[in-house]
């Protein structure tokens, strides 16, 4: 009887052992939101300041990102994208280097379950419900201040006539043709304004050059403004002007997109007239987005970030540095 109790004694012991060391269940340890984004490459500041800003504000938050680079490539995206259903990632980003072809992966991560984001451009589709929203610029309106611009510079200097070179961003993707309808819509009522040339210059600096060499060739001291859809574009044509003899900035004005520390440096120094801002800080909407996502909430269907123009009509001296 007594050996009995000892042994009664002895697994009471070891059951309240093994309670005492199992894992308690903590609010505090519940998984940390998974999201997954797919950037479309590096191929400017821009695009490298938009993924640090990315990565720091999901430090920041406390989420774990996956992140992945298709260095401009379509098919690598995708690729991406479902990778990313696979592993079964809480919420999806991508920034789309195209606007069509995206429906098919997109079905995939709805049946999935995983909602998706768009970040910085849009995409075509007929099934809306494919993507839950979109953070990024108002490329429209960054067209129309860029427009804005020239037609206040053209006044200040008494011009009769103004004739225009576009050195457009990547074929088909949103900032490309969004950009480039603001800027001919808001120029169409103003008579002084010529379009001799518009060519893809695909947002590399080097594309930029060549496209650059190319329209002086064509039409040399014709040209008295540039509107370039990036900084990295607006840069790599700079030395071109200057090669074929003028001084950019006074013999070719120069409105470029972006807002990124090389060319507000360049600004400053008078061989850019105009940068209007596309901000690559998006990481901090995002992230309040997919945390919502992840809790079922509604988002909003667009967000726009706040974006100004600097130009060589104001005191940029105080200006704070640009971080990319």
């Amino acid at each position: 009887m007594r050996k009995g109790f000892v042994r009664l004694l002895l697994l009471a012991a070891c059951l309240l052992g093994l309670t005492a060391c199992a894992p308690k269940q903590d609010a505090a340890e519940t998984p940390r939101l998974l999201l997954g984004f797919s950037q479309l490459g590096s191929e400017s500041s821009y695009r490298i300041g938009n993924t640090r800003d990315i990565e720091a504000q999901a430090e920041a938050y406390g989420i774990s990102l996956m992140m992945k680079n298709a260095n401009q490539k379509q098919e690598n995206q995708i690729a991406d994208i479902r990778s990313l259903i696979a592993y079964r990632v809480d919420v999806i980003a991508f920034s789309p280097i195209v606007e069509d072809g995206w429906d098919t992966v997109l079905i995939e991560a709805k049946r999935a379950g995983i909602p998706v984001v768009l970040v910085d451009r849009t995409i075509n589709t007929k099934d809306e419900s494919l993507y839950a929203g979109l953070i990024g610029s108002d490329f429209y309106r960054e067209g129309v201040m860029a427009a804005e611009y020239l037609i206040r510079k053209a006044d200040r200097l008494g011009r009769e006539q103004i004739n225009i070179v576009e050195i457009r961003g990547t074929e088909n993707s949103t900032p490309m043709k969004q950009r480039q309808q603001g800027f001919m819509d808001t120029i169409a009522g103003d008579r002084r304004m010529h379009l001799l040339s518009s060519v893809d210059g695909d947002f590399l600096r080097s594309r930029g050059a060549e496209c650059m060499r190319d329209l002086l060739k064509t039409y040399g001291r014709q040209i008295d403004a540039v509107f370039s859809h990036n900084d990295e574009m607006t840069i790599g044509a700079l030395p071109e002007i200057e090669k074929a003899g003028m001084v950019p900035g006074k013999d070719i004005l120069l409105i470029s997109i972006d807002g990124g520390q090389d060319a507000i440096d360049i600004l400053k120094e008078g061989k850019i007239n105009c940068i209007v801002e596309c901000t690559p800080k998006l990481g901090s909407i995002l992230m309040e987005t997919a945390v919502r996502l992840k809790n079922g909430e509604p988002v909003e269907r667009v967000i726009h970030p706040e974006e100004q123009v600097f130009t060589d009509e104001d005191d940029l001296s105080h200006l704070a540095p640009r971080g990319y």
